[in-house]
């Protein structure tokens, strides 16, 4: 059976001027579309899970963004505090340093024991790589134990790149991490933008425009 579009949406919030007000807007925003998740920084974690009670809501936090550097005992940190938090989805950022110095048994070793705490979406940064690091990663990431590889945060440069440049990654990411789910975002404003990224592969979507979305979807 085919999903609607709201179910492909993480609607996402985050940023460094976000209010506990507007954490209680986006739930209930995800709740009157059904959304499949919201996306949070870690501190909003509790709050959101406190607002998303008694709904099959995801509670997804964003971590270690924008490029992924935190020490390794940090990122596990934050990982663990996640989940006691109640976060269901840990979207963590590769080490875009060590993917670009071809640390790769440091990124794996990473990866594995993130993916040990909790399903582990990575967020490869993929507007940061050529097409052979995506390629890479995306390797690295299905063997990690992670369930799903991600594109970019909202700082990531693939932000500023167009859709189809960013349907074109998500076909690498494919390839290259058969079996995985695929989530894209960064920039996803428009039903247009969201039905070309399910064609390329998208299983999730990122988005902070979800509400412009369904409006114009028309549910």
């Amino acid at each position: 059976m085919k999903k609607e579009i709201n179910q492909y949406i993480d609607h996402t919030k985050i940023g460094k001027d976000v209010k506990k007000e507007d954490i209680i807007k986006v739930c209930a925003e995800a709740k009157e579309y059904n959304f499949r998740g919201v996306c949070v920084n870690p501190k909003w974690v509790k709050l959101t899970k406190k607002e998303l009670k008694d709904t099959d809501i995801k509670i997804v936090v964003l971590i270690d963004d924008p490029i992924g550097d935190s020490e390794h005992k940090k990122r596990v940190s934050l990982c663990k505090q996640a989940i006691k938090d109640g976060a269901d989805d840990l979207d963590v950022v590769v080490n875009i340093f060590d993917v670009k110095h071809e640390r790769w048994n440091k990124i794996l070793k990473d990866l594995k024991a993130l993916a040990k705490i909790g399903h582990l979406k990575v967020i490869i940064g993929s507007g940061y790589l050529t097409d052979e690091e995506i390629a890479k990663v995306s390797e690295l990431v299905k063997e990690s134990g992670a369930f799903c590889v991600k594109t970019a945060t909202g700082k990531d440069p693939l932000e500023n790149r167009e859709i189809p440049e960013k349907a074109r990654h998500l076909k690498i990411m494919r390839k290259n991490a058969e079996g995985l789910l695929i989530k894209a975002s960064g920039n996803v404003k428009t039903v247009d933008d969201v039905n070309i990224l399910i064609k390329a592969g998208a299983d999730i979507i990122g988005t902070s425009s979800g509400v412009k979305i369904m409006k114009a979807y028309g549910k």
